[in-house]
């Protein structure tokens, strides 16, 4: 693999006509960004996209984390995700949610159920957590998003 030479970029001016300011590239296209073929729509662009504004619906509320470890790999988390914890919603069955157990923090799948509570992992490798009487718990909040690097 060939490297390729750091140039530093002192002004807009230097910028080759192919890379952008930040505050000059265009918005997301009204009909979304198509995975197939392009469409004659994608044309037309809408205002740019504020990820606090899409992704944060309780600011005071909503927290970010990292993930490390491997216990969530099958349901698409993997170490380094990052992910976009909400702090105000109520725990429902099956959500996927941050908690706190015996000193420690973990990212597992909710289990509500009748007999008590169960925190599942994504991974055949770790057993679920039963939330008995002598465990300290707490439910820290729920994920609502994960954001993921692909290069």
């Amino acid at each position: 693999m060939q490297d390729i030479p750091e140039k530093n970029i002192d002004s807009q001016e230097s910028l080759p006509q192919e890379i952008m300011p930040k505050d000059q590239l265009p918005g997301l296209a009204q009909s979304g960004i198509h995975a197939g073929f392009p469409s004659p729509a994608t044309d037309y662009m809408t205002q740019a996209i504020d990820l606090n504004r899409e992704l944060v619906k309780h600011p005071a509320a909503t927290f970010y984390g990292r993930v490390v470890g491997d216990s969530m790999i099958d349901a698409g988390v993997e170490e380094g995700d990052i992910l976009v914890i909400d702090r105000a919603l109520d725990p429902k069955d099956g959500d996927m949610a941050v908690c706190f157990v015996d000193g420690e923090f973990t990212l597992k799948h909710l289990r509500i159920e009748d007999r008590g509570l169960r925190l599942e992992p994504a991974n055949p490798k770790y057993p679920a957590i039963e939330i008995t009487e002598g465990v300290e718990f707490r439910m820290w909040g729920v994920v609502t998003y994960i954001i993921k690097k692909v290069r």
